[in-house]
């Protein structure tokens, strides 16, 4: 080894690790999917980061800050993904739903991850202390199900669904079957048991897209 080697290698020891703020988000994000927003603590956060505790505080503020860098980190990596699947153009409606629930069905049984949904999974666990917390995701929530209502008015305005189709129920109805799914993958359920629930959507969905703002096809025909 040369002098100059020698001289480059003991500069480079000791020298600190630099911090990777995607890095640290994407292992964040993990923690907080796995065990909640309460029940994870800034140690926790450290360890699994590998940051020192100064430079997560410097980065983000505090653990609700980097909880809510965590919900961004999510939103950009898989809720647009899911948006960008009911966008792309050339698919029928009919298409554009069941491309969007069946990668849902692949992203919440996905071993690599914590399974269900991050935001439906943290929100049913927190306490009233976390109120700022809660409505973060609560406004997380309603943006779904508001990209649902314009993806459906859109497809409406196209003559993809007939006039009278109750575009906020259906909307509604399809948030909640996709909250459903991420509490049956969280409790065990695998990608075909949620494969299942999808092709069971799509058969009933010419249904569905014929809903009236009065509900009347749906009620029981009276004998």
């Amino acid at each position: 080894m040369s002098i100059e080697q020698a001289a480059c290698l003991k500069k480079g020891r000791g020298r600190p690790k630099q911090f990777d703020r995607d890095i640290a988000l994407d292992k964040a994000l993990e923690m907080f999917w796995r065990h909640g927003y309460e029940a994870t603590s800034m140690a926790d956060l450290v360890e699994a980061t590998g940051a020192k505790a100064p430079t997560l505080y410097a980065e983000f503020g505090n653990k609700e800050g980097l909880f809510r860098a965590a919900v961004e980190r999510y939103v950009s990596k898989f809720a647009e993904k899911g948006k960008a699947l009911l966008t792309r153009p050339g698919s029928s409606i009919t298409e554009a739903v069941e491309d969007f629930f069946r990668a849902a069905a692949a992203t919440f049984t996905d071993k690599s991850l914590p399974s269900g949904c991050f935001i439906i999974c943290t929100s049913a666990a927190l306490s009233a202390s976390s109120e700022d917390v809660a409505e973060l995701l609560r406004t997380r929530h309603h943006l779904q199900e508001n990209t649902l209502r314009e993806f459906l008015l859109a497809r409406q305005a196209r003559e993809e669904l007939p006039a009278g189709t109750h575009i906020a129920a259906l909307a509604k109805y399809l948030a909640c079957t996709l909250q459903g799914m991420s509490v049956q993958a969280r409790d065990g359920a695998t990608r075909e048991d949620l494969d299942s629930i999808v092709s069971s959507l799509m058969a009933v969905w010419p249904e569905l897209t014929r809903i009236g703002a009065d509900f009347r096809l749906l009620a029981p025909v009276e004998a």
